[in-house]
């Protein structure tokens, strides 16, 4: 059989060395190199892609201290024999949340045991951010990312530059669905226009027995615009009067009308109208509907159950495992339901 080739662009921004890195890797990942296979020495592999040594040298160096491969005095390298059987994966979070904790457990259970899991959040910060992903390179079988940064060209393009030094075949984009990155990447993602339209369309009936669809939502949240985009469209092919508020006043709240929270998961915008509707006597549920955004395991607890709008995040922690487990490439788009409950 012959042997797999170990290739290089000499015309890539990509530093030779990890070119080299990565090509080895994915031999021995896809089982082109097994275990005990021996690998070209420092001279053959700089003479026949026209490098030097010291570079040769180099990318070996990363591959030997990452347990990819062994030396031995007078046999040269070879695939090595006592690698950690473990998946290595760098899971790195913008922030900590209920629904990521939903994500990260149903993510943990779907690779059963088979993964070594390094957490990094980068809250948001691009430098923190691209300083994850620089010191992370070439130590991880897959790097597991939620990629939101505020929607500004430059953190954006920043972003794009970090995530693009990641070979595709390792990289997973979990919960968000960067369009603008090239590439066959591993992505599971919601899309909120689609998604908060579709729910909102489960309720269509049970709306139209309310007067009025209030949205409440920050300014500040990274993917409001994008959401209010789809309301909009849906109340206005629906016939249903609505109004957005970013300031929600308690004579604003009234009966016989439907309140969204864009932003809830306990939050203070939904303690505010839990505490207006029990001065003014209103039964949830029954006098005015509260609907909350994003799925929590203690949604089904408060107020008898709250209704939410929300992906299925535990759908998104599975089927990124199974990527994972089954090395598929492919782009998902998850679930996306209304969760009838009692205030709604």
């Amino acid at each position: 059989m012959e042997e797999p080739k170990i290739e290089v662009n000499l015309e890539s921004k990509q530093p030779i060395y990890k070119q080299i890195v990565n090509s080895i890797q994915q031999h021995i990942e896809t089982g082109e190199l097994k275990e005990g296979d021996y690998i070209p020495s420092l001279n053959d592999l700089s003479a026949d892609l026209g490098i030097s040594k010291e570079t040769v040298k180099k990318a070996y160096s990363i591959l030997r201290k990452n347990a990819f491969i062994e030396s031995s005095q007078g046999k040269g390298y070879f695939v090595s024999m006592n690698r950690n059987s473990k998946i290595r994966i760098l899971l790195l979070f913008d922030k900590l949340s209920t629904y990521k904790q939903v994500i990260f457990n149903a993510f943990v259970t779907g690779l059963e045991d088979s993964s070594e899991i390094t957490i990094r959040l980068h809250n948001q910060d691009i430098d923190v951010f691209e300083s994850f992903i620089e010191n992370g390179l070439d130590k991880y079988d897959h790097y597991v990312i939620t990629s939101h940064f505020p929607l500004i060209p430059k953190i954006q393009a920043r972003a794009l530059l970090a995530l693009g030094k990641i070979p595709n075949r390792k990289l997973l984009i979990l919960d968000h669905n960067v369009k603008d990155l090239p590439g066959n990447f591993c992505a599971v993602y919601q899309d909120p226009e689609k998604d908060v339209y579709n729910g909102l369309l489960q309720g269509l009936h049970r709306l139209r027995e309310f007067d009025k669809l209030n949205i409440m939502s920050s300014p500040g949240s990274l993917y409001s615009k994008f959401l209010i985009k789809g309301i909009d469209k849906f109340c206005v092919e629906h016939n249903i009067n609505y109004e957005i508020h970013y300031i929600i006043k308690k004579e604003k709240i009234k009966k016989r009308e439907v309140y969204l929270i864009l932003n809830g998961q306990l939050d203070i915008e939904l303690i505010n109208l839990i505490k207006v509707a029990k001065l003014k006597n209103y039964i949830i549920g029954t006098d005015i509907g509260i609907i909350s955004y994003n799925e929590s395991p203690i949604n089904e607890i408060i107020l008898n159950g709250l209704t939410v709008l929300s992906t299925d995040f535990e759908q998104m922690g599975r089927i990124a495992a199974k990527m994972i487990l089954k090395k598929t490439i492919k782009k998902v788009q998850c679930k996306f339901n209304l969760i009838r409950r009692s205030t709604f």
